[in-house]
């Protein structure tokens, strides 16, 4: 009888200077590697897939994945921002119904180690990988030398089965963390939203700033984003959802400078909808829905505010609030 899978996976760091391992209970460990930024649809329907091969042999299921992302440390130069910071990918992997999820950090080291070592070492000896699963797109160990045809030859010397999982596409292009990215860089958070199978988020804890939204009538919270690596759409204002104190809250956000005010930092501020309350120290997330307009300079506080209630109409449009 297959065994029940878990609510949440099982979290292990594998540290390849470190003679650890997985617990081995008998059953095969079906496989997938990668560094799953974004965690959005095609990644999912890898980590679907394993699910079902494992159940299928009375396996379990097990992502293999890094941190930091690989390029922060190979060339770190052209590192991308992330989708989803280590503690969003937790979070969100908690719903996958994997059994377990392996973090390696990504060393020096572990940049030196060849296709064949990495599957020989770590995901053979101590994952006790019998099956690998990957994307269509897949590739890993030493300047990506892990190409299918490559990792299915190491397969047959070591006994384990590679399958590959057809891209899925969105508007006839496969998607991808990197489409991802661009998209968020044009501001583009719904054709983004669609990608990921969720809405894209941020979080961080609310910081005093210089209360010239209360000033104005809209009292507005100054976040202090949590990871400098995390992505920020393009600047503008958004329609977005807040969750505060538990709690979803429809709302606004400004993302990026503040022209109308001389001297004035970029900021993320975020204003609650029908909600009044001091938040200050708490942790809030943010949820985006759609781009209202990129930031603009006006000529006078007045006219800022004129914008910031059409703003609002917009908002409660979008949001479906009377």
């Amino acid at each position: 009888m297959t065994p029940a899978r878990r609510e949440e996976p099982r979290e292990f760091a594998i540290d390849p200077a470190l003679p650890l391992a997985l617990p081995r209970d008998g059953r095969p460990a079906v496989v997938t590697v990668g560094t799953f930024d974004g965690v959005h649809r095609g990644h999912r329907e890898v980590l679907e897939e394993i699910g079902r091969r494992a159940e299928r042999v009375g396996g379990r299921s097990i992502l293999v994945t890094f941190h930091p992302h690989p390029l922060r440390i190979v060339r770190p130069e052209h590192a991308p921002p992330l989708l989803t910071t280590v503690t969003e990918k937790r979070d969100i992997l908690a719903q996958s119904g994997l059994e377990y999820v392996v973090f390696i950090p990504f060393t020096r080291t572990l940049q030196r180690y060849s296709a064949r070592r990495f599957v020989e070492e770590i995901l053979v000896r101590r994952v006790g990988m019998r099956e690998l699963v990957i994307g269509y797109d897949h590739g890993f160990g030493r300047d990506r030398q892990g190409s299918v045809a490559t990792l299915r030859q190491i397969g047959l010397e070591m006994g384990f089965d590679v399958d590959v999982v057809d891209a899925v596409e969105v508007d006839g292009e496969p998607i991808s963390s990197s489409r991802i990215r661009r998209l968020l860089g044009e501001g583009s958070v719904a054709a983004a939203n669609r990608l990921l199978g969720r809405t894209y988020s941020l979080d961080g804890v609310v910081v005093r700033g210089e209360r010239k939204g209360r000033e104005l009538g809209f009292p507005t919270a100054n976040i202090q984003v949590g990871d400098p690596e995390k992505m920020l759409p393009r600047e503008g204002i958004y329609a977005v959802h807040g969750w505060v104190r538990g709690e979803r809250l429809p709302g606004l956000l400004h993302l990026g400078p503040r022209p109308t005010f001389a001297g004035f930092a970029p900021s993320v501020e975020l204003w609650l909808m029908d909600w009044s309350g001091d938040i200050y120290g708490d942790r809030v997330r943010v949820e985006f829905v759609e781009r209202i307009r990129g930031i603009l300079p006006f000529t006078s506080p007045d006219a800022l505010v004129q914008a910031m209630h059409a703003d609002a109409r917009r908002g409660r449009e979008i949001l479906g609030i009377a």
